[in-house]
């Protein structure tokens, strides 16, 4: 008989949800985006739940909305992404630690060093999601005035992923080799020095840390434009998708899909999850009583705030109780600008009605009870919309415990959730393969 697919969790936490008013619902932590014993436990607990990863989500400006929208953020305070996964690292055995690493604003030695670092302190679970960071508040504290026009961010940062690769490659895995009676400590011969000259970046290696144990750390990807796609079709083992729907999920993956087999990669060899807004009830109807309690506590300065990033223009000039008008386009992020223009155009949403959707949370919900969100994760799986999900919960601590305690026991009694991990580092789990060192076979 054959085996039934396996549905693939990553949790997307920031690091804990991504919903602007979750700090202040009912039973919520309001310190939780910073609280070490807080995030100890939400990462315990998805473990309990098999998850695949936990994606902690970084940001590289405080000042980017009007103060009256950024004081009623959660988000203005949060740990450094390799500091925080280094500690639940040591708490934690199986689950992947995905974290952002600009291609814009950081060095690639930097970025390699970093990983290689956290995949040897986990046990092999670092995962790469490469970013390429639209945010024109970001550029500004990095001394930097002008916007990168959005496809050079793509070019530069294929470039950047050939150097960070090319420095996981530095030394053979036999390359240390200790020997106390001789006093050498490694064989030269096994060291490789990079001597990368590009058109972006010059860099000479090699890197001071042994390869990683994964050989690379996973490589995560969440760009949805074109440019977004191909780098994902030509480099990602990941794709974090904002697929929109279910249509639009088998259409962005059989377009990664097929590209990665048009240039020789097994398809089979990237995992597409999309984010997944998940509330669940004892009914439809008191799952969506929880989402419109949630929602409603979106102060409008925040939605229109929340609005303007994802135009990538200021929002707050447009009629509230109006259509919305045509958004010219910038060097914001193109897949969010075109998120919102659908789904204003699908739901004939004003202003004010789309800006306190995206003040919230705009993107994929699965709402219902288990049962319920457990056939709509089948069938985006089974109908090839998708190899798993980005779970955003709607809130913590409750969000994440009804998933774990009601969703995941359903989802593995019809067989396409894992009981027990495959193995220790985040490629056995995703059951991808360890990369070659292209300098020593």
């Amino acid at each position: 008989m054959t085996a039934k697919r396996q549905l693939h969790l990553g949790a997307f936490m920031r690091p804990t949800t991504i919903h602007t008013a979750a700090w202040r619902y009912p039973g919520a932590y309001p310190d939780a985006n910073f609280n070490l014993a807080h995030i100890k436990r939400f990462i315990q607990t998805l473990e309990r739940g098999r998850f695949d990863a936990f994606f902690m989500a970084d940001h590289l400006a405080v000042l980017n909305m009007p103060m009256n929208a950024l004081k009623r953020s959660h988000t203005v305070t949060s740990f450094e992404p390799f500091t925080l996964l280094s500690a639940l690292a040591m708490v934690t055995e199986h689950i992947g630690l995905i974290a952002t690493g600009s291609t814009t604003f950081e060095a690639p030695f930097h970025v390699a060093r970093r990983f290689a670092s956290l995949d040897h302190i986990s046990g092999g679970r670092a995962a790469w999601n490469i970013v390429t960071t639209s945010n024109p508040d970001a550029a500004l504290n990095f001394g930097v005035d002008d916007q990168m026009e959005h496809d050079e961010r793509y070019r530069r940062a294929r470039e950047f992923y050939d150097v960070v690769t090319g420095l996981w490659d530095s030394w053979a895995e036999d390359a240390f080799i200790r020997n106390v009676e001789t006093g050498e400590f490694f064989d030269p011969s096994r060291m490789h020095v990079l001597n990368h000259r590009g058109k972006y970046y010059s860099v000479r290696g090699p890197l001071h840390i042994a390869r990683p144990i994964q050989g690379w750390p996973v490589i995560v990807q969440a760009g949805a434009s074109d440019a977004g796609r191909q780098l994902a079709a030509e480099t990602a083992e990941m794709v974090f998708a904002g697929a929109g729907d279910i249509n639009g999920g088998r259409a962005l993956y059989a377009d990664i899909k097929g590209r990665m087999a048009e240039i020789g990669r097994n398809p089979d060899h990237l995992k597409i999850l999309p984010g997944a807004f998940v509330v669940i009830g004892d009914s439809l109807d008191e799952a969506r009583e929880k989402r419109a309690r949630l929602d409603g506590l979106v102060h409008y300065d925040s939605a229109i705030a929340s609005l303007s990033i994802a135009l990538g223009t200021d929002a707050s000039r447009f009629d509230p109780d109006g259509p919305l008008p045509t958004i010219p386009e910038t060097n914001a992020s193109k897949s969010g600008r075109e998120r919102a223009i659908n789904l204003a155009k699908r739901e004939n949403l004003t202003v004010r009605q789309l800006a306190q959707r995206l003040g919230g949370y705009s993107g994929p919900a699965l709402l219902g009870t288990p049962t319920m969100i457990a056939d709509q994760m089948e069938e985006w799986l089974t109908t090839n919309a998708c190899d798993g999900f980005n779970i955003m919960f709607p809130f913590l601590p409750a969000g994440l415990d009804d998933f774990v305690e009601r969703v995941v026991p359903e989802l593995q009694r019809r067989g396409i959730l894992r009981r027990e991990y495959e193995g220790k580092t985040l490629r056995e789990n995703l059951g991808l393969p360890r990369p070659e060192n292209r300098f020593f076979a």
